[in-house]
């Protein structure tokens, strides 16, 4: 016997919480740095015990709605392109780590978001713009030798070109898979010259920005990123 397609699931207190909750949120009636009102006063509001709220509350902050600090009220976060992508951190990085079809997906994906940042950053790159990535370059330079500042400042190079764009999203999303990707950086990086590589192509990406060659930057950054792409892969490998 099949049950009725309109059946009602009857669902947890602390799920009803968590649905209250989000509503208070989202419609403005707690804003980002408020402190949740009290258990107690919840627990008067919403008629309903302790371990709802406390369960309720824990989603909340699962989903990087609130934070809970020990012997403080939890407080209502301020939500950012940043802040939710690295709700997903985790899950991310488990996922890449058991597929190889996944990294190398992810590899295409950063290519296709670079050549449209880098046309976007060739049309809008001011004087401060230009000389912000020429400083990134000549740290990256001065870290030769030294494989985590010089990875460092290679992200930062890619997203300071996401920046350009004005759209925060594309800055979180540069962020975020540089992130991802980041976990997957081999060593091959630091091998005697293709840290130069690097250096060498970051100079002709900029020059091209500098001279607002829209073609010319999408093509400098796709040989660099098809070329460096080879560098990223499981750990240890």
């Amino acid at each position: 016997m099949t049950q009725p397609i309109d059946q009602i699931v009857r669902r947890k207190l602390s799920d009803e919480v968590f649905d209250r909750l989000e509503r208070m949120i989202t419609s403005g009636e707690l804003a980002p740095g408020d402190d949740m009102p009290s258990e107690r006063v919840l627990m008067e509001r919403f008629g309903v015990g302790r371990p709802a709220i406390r369960e309720a509350m824990q989603a909340l902050a699962s989903k990087g709605l609130v934070s809970i600090s020990h012997g403080e009220r939890a407080k209502v976060l301020n939500l950012t392109a940043q802040s939710i992508f690295r709700q997903v951190d985790l899950t991310a990085k488990i996922m890449l780590s058991r597929s190889t079809d996944t990294l190398e997906h992810l590899k295409s994906a950063r290519i296709f978001f670079e050549r449209g940042m880098a046309r976007e950053a060739a049309q809008r790159a001011t004087e401060t713009d230009i000389e912000d990535l020429r400083q990134i370059i000549e740290r990256q330079r001065n870290s030769l030798g030294d494989a985590e500042r010089f990875i460092s400042a290679d992200m930062e190079f890619h997203t300071r070109i996401a920046q350009i764009s004005g759209n925060p999203l594309f800055v979180a999303v540069s962020e975020a898979m540089l992130a991802w990707l980041r976990e997957y950086h081999t060593d091959m990086l630091i091998w005697t010259g293709k840290e130069k590589f690097t250096l060498v192509e970051h100079e002709e990406i900029l020059n091209r920005l500098a001279e607002h060659d829209v073609d010319g930057s999408e093509s400098a950054i796709l040989k660099h990123l098809e070329r460096s792409s080879a560098l990223y892969g499981k750990p240890h490998e």
